[in-house]
This record gives structure tokens, sequence and C-alpha cells, in this order.
């Protein structure tokens, strides 16, 4: 080998080198806040829902996998929410479940703090330091990454960290792993050595997650046992403890399993532990050696739990030389394969098919995660980099693009598969997928609600299309069903006060959603019975432009899911005829809230349902023509022809579409009035109207529900009245939707009407990142006092159809 190709070799390795191993920065694009500083104008749900879930703003990006069950660690420092159990929302601090640093310069005294800015309520831990101070760093996020900042004037070191797990796009593997790895950079800025410990504790959660309480009072830790365990790894050691019980056999309950906390470790690191200690004591045991120099007493007991609670610990300790800088990799892990709802059926984590459904695997959950950390990282950092660094957009907006994805995992996620009656995996034999869906929100507890996820599933075809188009077959198969069982007609009865029942699932009517955690979801849809959904006249047509929107939005190569659809398309599109009472192609509504708006009434033809047929028609029309069914492609382009005539003829009044022909919000200006549009801009259906109506009627919404409404600083109101009076006669048109909003946003884009489009998205941002403390748990809807309806919804994904409508906008148009 030549001198100069050997230097050469020698500077690439050099240059790979450096340029694999991560960093603590935070992207400029990531939302920050300060450690446990309150937001500046904190909201709460609306005062007439007292039963709706409000936590508080002490809030965190979630980590764990899709279908993984997830937690979230607040900025205060506390891991406090708790989406495990599938289907379920816990909120409760779990004080032992803690980081905490020991500092000590040469030659000083050390000192030692949990990395909290607050102490726990019922005294436990007493003999612990609680006095970070609020306000004394930042906490960022940019999901699925978060970080906090810690100050080092309080510490003495630079101390950061980066908490994640592996939620990666086109993964279905790692995508789906129950682990969160926390990534500690200590950096020494002084002129003298300082030893520095961290301190990770946690507590035997086994047996906790068996009801559906908000909290822990009903959880049980029988039999629990804790383990130190150390491996000998490439470049030094995974050590840590698993928290397990005394057990025979793989698990066979949901709430079984393992949890794992590990750090993986260099020579010139030493790992102390304490594998049992009790968090509901002061935990002397474990503070009093810690505090002196940042070791634990090297202990395992030999003892299981016999009801109290059981918790474990290590420290890793370490000497940063002045200037100096180290990395501390940390991991928790969870082994809980079973996932069973109300009805007792079981099913089997996916993340299992690469770990085994023992339910004995935290500790290689863990130590793989530690051994792909860097790789993760720096792969999630690659995707996003084209979106956080894009300086077109507004930053506030390349933060809440990613940091609304957080529903995806966080949303009671299941993506599991069904279990026989003896315990093996079983498949319908229509697929052999897994079954994946995530919840409207834990106040409305409904898996993958159809009408919702119109809006809410644009990360998943545009990030995991493989997920979404699976969802999509799952919805094929359920269109043809009948359930005649008998439900309470709810609002009939609360608003009407008549006894009225419904059919839960009518066959070709698409179902509301795929079932509720409480029932037996993903075998008995519609739990929902707030309205008869079998005769929503929006859920048929949002079904067909799912399909056309997944088939175009992953190249318009995937004939085989078209083929697989088009005789339930067919079937609903046929069900949707019958609601076309006067012959004049347009389907009407029919006086009581029969789509999305379920408390806002329509009657008569309208201009959000027929505006989706409209866009329905269209789509079948060109699904026809690629499954080879010519015949049905003429038919269905002569019937939208037809309902295009009575849709203008009927709602447009010469400056936008009116509401509806026949309710008493008829000439109300609606921000949805053209969502039908919205989506045959984004997947190339055509003009549905043309384009001088749709910008004036865009122009309408916007200098009356958006600029009329807060302000101009608050979003899109839903409805408005046509003189801009603000409506009171429901409690929905008075609301701002999330969702809705960016879905708005994007059809502007889609029109040109860029400036418009930010402008009104950045009032969602403003209500709930800025000023009311409703980040990770962005609701539904708001209103003029900001106060919320349904956290943690599912509908605010619509963000990334912005994102989409923008590189639409850079792409030619193609002939």
């Amino acid at each position: 080998m030549s001198v100069k190709r050997f230097i050469w070799t020698i500077f690439f390795a050099l240059v790979t080198c450096l340029s694999l191993q991560a960093d603590d920065h935070v992207p400029k694009a990531a939302w920050k806040i300060g450690i446990g500083v309150p937001p500046p104008n904190p909201g709460g749900r609306k005062p007439s829902l007292p039963t709706l879930i409000d936590d508080g703003y002490w809030q965190g990006a979630p980590v764990g996998g899709f279908g993984a069950g997830t937690f979230s660690r607040s900025y205060r420092g506390n891991f406090e929410r708790w989406h495990v159990k599938a289907g379920v929302h816990k909120y409760e601090n779990v004080p032992a479940d803690q980081f905490a640093v020991f500092v000590q310069p040469e030659g000083e005294t050390g000192k030692a703090i949990v990395l909290s800015t607050g102490k726990p309520l019922h005294g436990e831990l007493s003999s612990w330091n609680w006095s970070y101070p609020a306000g004394a760093g930042e906490y960022a996020a940019l999901y699925p990454k978060s970080w906090f900042t810690y100050d080092p004037k309080e510490l003495g070191i630079q101390l950061t960290v980066e908490q994640f797990s592996p939620l990666l796009p086109n993964n279905y593997k790692e995508s789906s792993y129950p682990v969160a790895l926390y990534n500690w950079y200590a950096e020494n800025p002084s002129e003298k050595p300082v030893t520095v410990s961290l301190l990770f504790s946690w507590t035997n959660m086994v047996g906790w997650f068996r009801d559906v309480s908000g909290g822990f009072s009903g959880a049980l830790s029988n039999q629990d046992k804790n383990r130190y365990v150390s491996e000998d790894v490439s470049g030094g050691s995974v050590e840590g403890i698993v928290f397990d019980r005394i057990r025979s056999g793989a698990v066979r309950d949901e709430w079984d399993g393992q949890f794992a906390i590990a750090a993986k470790t260099t020579p010139d690191m030493e790992v102390t532990y304490l594998t049992t200690f009790y968090p509901q004591s002061p935990g002397a045991e474990v503070w009093r050696p810690f505090s002196e120099d940042g070791r634990l007493p090297n202990a395992a007991p030999d003892v299981a739990s016999s009801g109290e609670e059981i918790a474990g610990a290590i420290a890793v300790r370490f000497t940063l030389a002045p200037g100096e800088k180290k990395i501390v990799p940390m991991a928790v892990a969870w082994d809980l394969p079973l996932v069973q709802f109300g009805g007792g059926r079981k099913w089997v984590r996916h993340y299992t098919k690469f770990f085994g459904a023992e339910g004995t695997h935290a500790w290689q959950i863990a130590k793989t995660a530690l051994a792909e950390d860097e790789n993760w990282s720096r792969a999630i950092d690659a995707w996003q980099k084209p979106y956080v660094e894009d300086e077109s957009t507004p930053l506030w907006y390349r933060g809440e693009l990613f940091n609304e994805m957080y529903i995806l995992a966080d949303g009671g996620t299941v993506w599991a598969h069904e279990l026989d009656g003896i315990g093996n995996p079983a498949h319908t034999a229509t697929k052999d997928e897994d079954t994946f869906s995530f919840l409207e929100c834990f106040d409305y507890v409904f898996y993958g609600t159809l009408d919702v996820r119109f809006y809410g599933s644009f990360p998943l075809i545009l990030f995991w299309p493989e997920i979404e188009k699976q969802v999509m077959r799952e919805y094929t198969d359920t269109i043809a069903e009948s359930n005649p069982q008998k439900y309470l007609w709810a609002w009939k009865a609360q608003h009407e006060h008549k006894f009225v029942t419904m059919e839960r699932k009518t066959a070709g009517a698409a179902p509301h959603d795929l079932g509720a955690p409480q029932e037996d979801p993903f075998v008995n849809v519609n739990q929902y019975n707030y309205q008869d959904v079998s005769n929503w006249r929006d859920l048929n047509s949002k079904y067909v432009l799912l399909l056309w929107r997944d088939y175009v939005l992953t190249g318009s190569k995937d004939l085989a899911l078209l083929q697989y659809a088009w005789s339930s398309i067919q079937q609903a599109m046929e069900h949707l005829q019958q609601y076309d009472k006067d012959g004049d192609g347009l389907i009407e509504n029919g006086g009581f809230p029969d789509q999305t708006y379920d408390d806002w009434i329509a009657n008569g033809e309208s201009a959000y349902s027929g505006g989706l047929y409209l866009a329905a028609l269209r789509a079948t029309a060109e699904i026809a023509q690629r499954v080879g069914d010519p015949g049905s492609a003429a038919q269905y382009n002569a019937m939208f022809k037809k309902a295009q005539t009575a849709y203008i003829k009927k709602l447009w009044n010469g400056t936008y579409f009116n509401y509806d022909t026949n309710s008493e919000y008829h000439t109300d200006i609606m921000a949805e009035q053209l969502a039908g549009q919205w989506y045959a801009n984004l997947t190339g259906l055509g003009d549905l109207v043309p384009k001088k109506m749709r910008l004036s009627a865009l122009r309408r919404v916007y200098n009356y529900n958006v600029m009329l409404f807060g302000n101009g600083q608050m979003g899109a109101v839903n409805g408005i009245g046509a003189n801009g009076e603000m409506l009171k006669s429901n409690p929905q048109v008075s609301e701002v939707w999330t969702g809705t909003t960016f879905g708005l946003a994007s059809h502007m884009i889609t029109e040109g009407m860029r400036d418009e489009a930010f402008k009104t998205a950045q009032g969602v941002y403003d209500v709930v990142w800025r000023d009311r403390g409703y980040f990770f748990r962005t609701p539904e809807a708001y209103d003029e006092d900001g106060m919320y309806r349904a956290s943690m919804y599912m509908r605010p994904g619509a963000i990334w159809a912005m994102e989409y409508a923008l590189n639409l906008q850079k792409k030619p148009r193609q002939k």
C-alpha cells in the first residue's frame, strides 16, 4: 500500500469513527420549556366536561415502540404517565423510578441530588435530596427524542440526557421494541478532575398493570424478585437489574413479565448496585452510600415481595479530567408480551416475533438496545434532518410536525396477533399480518375510529405504509358484516328524550370503529353508540378515499390493495345511494348529527358530507379503471357529474358553500366545507368544484373562521355565522378542532394559500404548545377560552398532510 493511500485510509477511518459517535446536540427545531416551569397560561378541560381526563401540564414525550406499551417522563423529571396495559391510561408518579447524580470535584465535598423538581407527595424516599430547582435547565422534545439539559451552575458539570425509543421509518421490527434509551452526556467544564456518578433506580412493576383504574391503587407486588446481571460485551460490559417474579414456565397473564434497567460501561467506569430496597421507606440504604461517594453497596438480598413494593438501583461512577466528556448509555426494557381485553381474548405483541413470547426477555431487549443505541440515534437524526432543517417552513411547524407523532405509539396502541384457545398464534384466513390500531383517545376509547383516522393516519401512510394498508384491509373485511345487536341511540335519549334503538352494524356500512378495549376489539366492531353510525354519511366516503389515498401516496403501484378492496368499495358506495332521496345524484344528511361532527346536525344536502361523496365517486371511478372494470368507471364518472351539478346548484351562494340546505345552520360558514376537495387535491382526483369557487370559499373561511376567532391566533373555528357572529347553538360549532385545522391548512397549501395556511395552523401551536400546556396531550378541541375537550387525540396527525401538500407543490404536475 502506498504512503498516500495509507494516509487517506487512516483519514477516512478517523472520519468514520467520529461520525459514529452520538452527541448531545439538541436540534434548533425541538420544542423547549424550562425544566419544571409551568406554561405561561395553563388551561384545562372544559368545566362542562368534568369526567374527561385532565392530568395537568406535567407531560413529556413518551417512550416505547408501536404496540409495546408506553410511558412518559414528565418535564419535571418524574415517570408519571403509563399506557402499558393496552387501552388504559394511568397517571401517577412512581418516585423510585428516578435518576440522580453525584458530583465531587477533587479535594471537595461531593453533592448528590435527584434530577426531579419536586418531592414525592406522600413522603416516600425522604432521605433523598429532592431539591433540584425548577427552571435550572431546559427540557426539549423532537419526538421520538427528548432531552434534559441541566444547569451546570447547579451541578458543577454539564449534564444532558437524550431519551428515545427506536421508532424508525419503514421499520417494522425495531419500531415495535419495548425499550427506552437514556444517553447521559457528562462534561467537566472546570480545571480540576471531577468524580461523577449517575444513579438509575426502578420499581418492580410486575403486577401493576392489571386493572383499568387511573392509578396504581390496585397494583399487586406478590412474589416479585429482583436480580443483578452483568455481561461482558465488546469494549466493556452491560450491567443492571432484572425485575421479575417467581413463576414456573412462560407468562400466562397480560400483567406478567419482566422489567430491566441496564447501563453500558467502559473499563474506566465502575458500576455498583442494590437490587432490592423498599421505596415507601425513607430510602437511606440507597442514599447514604450514594451521597457519600457515588457508590451503592453491591448488595443482592435473596428476598421476594409479599405484597410490599420493592425497587432496585444501579450507579455508574467515573472521573472526568478537566474539559473531558463521557457518554453513559442506560436503558429500561419491559417484556409484557400478552394483551387481554374485556372480552377475555388474548393477543401477543408484535415485538415477540423477535424475542419470543415467554415474558422472560427484558434483559435481552435491554442489551440489544444498548448495542444498537448509536445506530438508532443516528438513524432518527437522519430521518428528521431534511424536515427540521428546511428553512422554508416556520421553526414552530418543524418541531410540531414530529411532536404530534407521539400518539401513534402512545394512543393505547395495539400491534399484535391473536392467540388461539391453546395459546398458539392465530390469524384469520384473509390476513397474516398483525393487527394494528390506536385509540381515538382515552376519553373516547374506540380503536381506529374511521372518521378521525381520515385525518390522523397521515404519518402512518407516509412512514409506515405497510401498517396503514393493513389497517385498511381490516376495515375492508368489515364492510359486508352485519351485527343485528340492538343498541340504545344515546344522542336521541339525551337530546330528544326518546328511547330509540339501532343496529350495531349494518351490512354495507363502514364501521365507526374497530371496537373498544372494554369489549372484544377487532372482533366486535362499532362499540360507539352515541349516534347511529350505520347511517352516517361520511364514513363510507372516507373509507373509499383512504384506500385511494394509500394507493396514490405509496406510488400508485399496490394494485393488490385495490383488488382486495374492490367488492367492498362497490358495496360501500351502493350503500350511500339510499341517501339520495330526491334523485339529484347527491346524498342528503338525515337531520341528525350523521358525520364526524356528532353534535352538529346536518339536514338535506351538505357541503361536508356531499363534498366527500363527490370525491369518493371520483376515487371509485379511478379505482375501477385500475382494477379492470371500465364499465363501473364510466358509471361512477357519470354519477359524479350529476352529483357535482347538484352540489354547486344547491350549496354555492356566490361566495362560499352553505353548510347545508335545510337545517338552522344552512347559511353558516363551515371551516371544512371543502374537505372532499382537500383529498382530491392530495390524490389527483381533479376539480370537484371550479378553482374560482374554492379560492373564494377558502378566503371566506380564512377571513371569518380564522381571523375573527380568538384574534386570529387560535386556528379555525368549526362554524361561524354568515355575518361573522359567533355561534353557540351546539358545543362543536364553536370549537376549534386541532386536526381539522391542520387539514384545512393542508388544503390551503394545495390551492396556493401558503401564508394563510401557516397562519391558520400556528393557532394550534400557540394554544397547545406555547401557551396552555397541552403538549403531548393535544386535544381534539378547544373553545375561545382555550379550554379543551378530549386530550391525547388521534386527529392532529393531520399536520403531516401539510407536509405532503408542501412537497406536492414542489413537484411538477403530471398531465
